[in-house]
C-alpha cells in the first residue's frame, strides 16, 4: 500500500482502498505515484524545532468508538471548503477523518435546508464527521440527540476555536471557554445526549489572547465531561491566522490530559506533522490550510506516518543509526498531474451542486492549485472565471503538463492570513469566568454553517 499504514475502518466498509502499482486510489486513477516524489525535497514548515525528520516515536491509531483512524490525521472544518466534494477528493488521496463544515446547533434542530444539505455525506465515506457550534446547552443537546437518533453522523466535533467576529461577539467559538462553567455545561450536555453511541470531541484555541488563556482548563473540563479527544489550534483568537503556532502549548496540553490530544497549526508538509508529534507528544494532527490546492497532502501524511512507524520498529539493535532508516519524501506532481486533480475536484463539485454552480464554487481553488507554477495571468484569470466543465477542459489543455512542481512553495503557508486583531466579545464577557448565563440571541441564528 505504498507506505499507508492504515485507514478509517468500520464493519460496513467494503470499498477498496489504497493505490495499486498504477497510482490508483479507491477506484479513481490518480496521475502521480510514489516514483514521482522528488527525492531531493524535504519537509518545510514554520513550526519550531529542527528541520530533519527523526523517528523518535510511533503513533497509535485514533480510536473513536468502533472506528479506527489510521494514520491519526483529521481534515479541519473550513467554511466554504470542506464540503462533500472536497472531503471525497481528500479521502480518495489518503486515509483520515474528514470533517464537514461547521453548522449551528439551532439551524440543525430547526432543519434549516442549507444546514441539512451541508451535513450530507458520500456513500461509504465513514466515519462521517460533523462539527457543531452552539452556545446554549439545551439546544446543543437537542442537536446531538438528533444526530444520534437520525443517524446523521458517526462522530461529533464541537467548535470552540472559531475566531470570526460574528461568532465570538455572541460568546461562541474561541470566546466560549473563558466562561468555564458555561463551557463545561455545553460539553457535558453534548456527551450525555450522545449516550455513548457517537463519540464527541472538541476543537479549541489557546484562548482569547495571551492575557486570557483557557486551553488547559478547558481541556481538563472536556476530559471530565467524557469527550473522546481534544484538538488544539495553537494560536489565540486574537492571533487569528497570523504569526506562528505555539507548539509548546500542544505539549503542555498533552502533559495535562489522559485522553488523546491532536495538534493543529503550521502543518504545511507531512514532515511538519511528524515533527509536531515528535516534539509535542501529541496523538495526531489536524490539517487545515495546508491541504488547500493540495489534497494529495493526505497521501503524503500516510507515507510520513508509515515512515515514522517503520523507523520506530527498526531503530533497536546495533548498526542502525537514524540516518540509515527509510526517509519520507513529499510528492511533487507536474502541472499536468495537478490539472488532473483540478478536473476531478470540479467534477465532484458539479455532481453535488450542478455544473454551473459547481464550477463557480471551484473558482476559489484555482489560485491554490496553481500556487508557484509559471502560468500566465490571463490564463489564471480565465480559470478563475470558469462556468462549465467543457470550458475548464479547454483551459486546462492550455497548461504545459511537463512543468515540474515549484520547489519554492514547498513548506510555504497556504490559504488565508490575517493580522492580529482584538476579539469581538459580548459586553462584560471578561468580567467573570464563572458566569454561565447564555448571551442574548446567541442561538437565534438559524442560517446554517
Amino acid at each position: 500500500m505504498r507506505g499507508a499504514p492504515g485507514r478509517a475502518t468500520a464493519p460496513d466498509s467494503g470499498r477498496r482502498r489504497g493505490p495499486d502499482a498504477g497510482g490508483r486510489r479507491g477506484g479513481t486513477v490518480w496521475p502521480f505515484a510514489a516514483r514521482d516524489r522528488d527525492p531531493a525535497a524535504g519537509g518545510g514548515g514554520t513550526g519550531p524545532g529542527p528541520g530533519p525528520m527523526c523517528h523518535a516515536r510511533s503513533v497509535a491509531p485514533l480510536r473513536l468508538n468502533r472506528y479506527v483512524v489510521a494514520p491519526p490525521v483529521v481534515l479541519a472544518p473550513m467554511a466554504g471548503i470542506t464540503n462533500i466534494a472536497f472531503r471525497r477528493l481528500c479521502r480518495e488521496q489518503g486515509a483520515g477523518l474528514f470533517v464537514c463544515e461547521m453548522v449551528t446547533s439551532r439551524a440543525l434542530v430547526e432543519r434549516n435546508p442549507k444546514t441539512l444539505r451541508m451535513v450530507t455525506f458520500a456513500e461509504g465515506g465513514r466515519p462521517r464527521s460533523l462539527q457543531l457550534y452552539g452556545v446554549d446547552p439545551d439546544t446543543v443537546a437537542r442537536a446531538v440527540r438528533m444526530v444520534v437518533e437520525e443517524d446523521l453522523a458517526d462522530h461529533i466535533d464541537m467548535n470552540f476555536g472559531c475566531p470570526v467576529p460574528k461568532v465570538t461577539r455572541k460568546g461562541g467559538g474561541a470566546a466560549l471557554p473563558w466562561r468555564r462553567r458555561l463551557f463545561a455545561r455545553i460539553v457535558a450536555a453534548a456527551v450525555r445526549a450522545a449516550e455513548g453511541a457517537v463519540p464527541v470531541t472538541i476543537k479549541m484555541r489557546k484562548g482569547i489572547d495571551d492575557d486570557h488563556l483557557t486551553y488547559v482548563d478547558a481541556g481538563l473540563a472536556a476530559q471530565e465531561a467524557g469527550v473522546a479527544a481534544v484538538a488544539l489550534h495553537a494560536r489565540t483568537a486574537a492571533q487569528r491566522y497570523s504569526g506562528r503556532a505555539d507548539w509548546e502549548a500542544i505539549a503542555t496540553l498533552k502533559q495535562a490530559l489522559d485522553i488523546p490530544v491532536l495538534g493543529n497549526g503550521d502543518i504545511w508538509e507531512a514532515a511538519d506533522a511528524v515533527r509536531m508529534v515528535r516534539q509535542t507528544g501529541c496523538d495526531g494532527v489536524v490539517i487545515g490550510r495546508g491541504c488547500l490546492g493540495r489534497p494529495w497532502l493526505f497521501a503524503d501524511l500516510a507515507d510520513a506516518f508509515a515512515t515514522l512507524d517503520a523507523g520506530q520498529q527498526a531503530a533497536p539493535g546495533p548498526g542502525r543509526p537514524p540516518e540509515a532508516l527509510p526517509e519520507y519524501r513529499p510528492r511533487m506532481p507536474t502541472l499536468g498531474e495537478v490539472a488532473a486533480v483540478m478536473r476531478r475536484h470540479a467534477q465532484l463539485l458539479s455532481e453535488w451542486l450542478g455544473e454551473r454552480e459547481g464550477c463557480t464554487d471551484f473558482r476559489k481553488h484555482v489560485a491554490w492549485y496553481l500556487k508557484g507554477f509559471p502560468v500566465g495571468s490571463q490564463l489564471r484569470r480565465s480559470l478563475a472565471m470558469v462556468s462549465s466543465l467543457s470550458e475548464l477542459d479547454d483551459l486546462l489543455g492550455k497548461l504545459d503538463p511537463t512543468v515540474p512542481f515549484p520547489r519554492a512553495v514547498v513548506g510555504e503557508p497556504r490559504g488565508r492570513t490575517s493580522a492580529p486583531a482584538p476579539v469581538h466579545l459580548p459586553e462584560g464577557w471578561l468580567a467573570s469566568r464563572d458566569d454561565d448565563e447564555i448571551p442574548y440571541d446567541a442561538e437565534l441564528d438559524d442560517s446554517g454553517g
